[in-house]
């Protein structure tokens, strides 16, 4: 078990390191995110701004091609909704599930949408202004890192299970 490696790190990258990718990516989309939040009527930059960065760290992520490009729409109207208060919360969920298809997670990783889609629907009932939309990001936050984790230790191959990467192992002598 201890030879399990991560699916996208296993993937041939055209440039950068795999890890300063995925640093990368996670800071332009959440950077983006938090950024696109502090647009008003009056001050519009945000929004554009905001976009780009959460686009493009998106499109950074180490994935096979087709998976960096599916949350860019999802996810980008994800990010414009939550505009509207700590009510859209949920819509979070949206975000995980882009994570886990750049992230190459199984099926059984899906699991750990149900802590992000509780944290939704508890922040919309708690928090009902939109000044409060940085405790609830924050607290979201703290959900979706968690929930990421629990994927990740959930995508891990069981004991005794041959991962995918795993060489054959050769048979035991007579």
């Amino acid at each position: 078990m201890t030879g399990w490696v991560e699916p996208a790190a296993r993937l041939p990258l055209r440039w950068g390191r795999y890890r300063d990718r995925v640093v990368a990516g996670l800071v332009l989309i959440i950077g983006g995110l938090v950024h696109l939040q502090s647009a008003s009527t009056l001050v519009l930059l945000p929004l554009i701004v905001g976009t780009a960065a959460h686009s493009l760290g998106w499109l950074i992520m180490p994935a096979t091609a087709w998976r960096r490009l599916v949350p860019l729409l999802p996810s980008g109207l994800v990010v414009w909704l939550l505009l509207t208060g700590p009510q859209s919360m949920w819509t979070l969920s949206i975000c995980f599930v882009c994570w886990l298809i750049v992230r190459h997670r199984p099926w059984r990783s899906y699991l750990a949408l149900g802590p992000v889609l509780l944290n939704g629907v508890l922040a919309a009932a708690v928090f009902r202004e939109y000044d409060q939309m940085l405790v609830a990001l924050g607290i979201s936050m703290v959900v979706l890192v968690g929930s990421a984790w629990w994927a990740w230790a959930l995508a891990r191959p069981a004991p005794g299970i041959p991962h995918p990467a795993a060489p054959p192992s050769s048979p035991a002598a007579p």
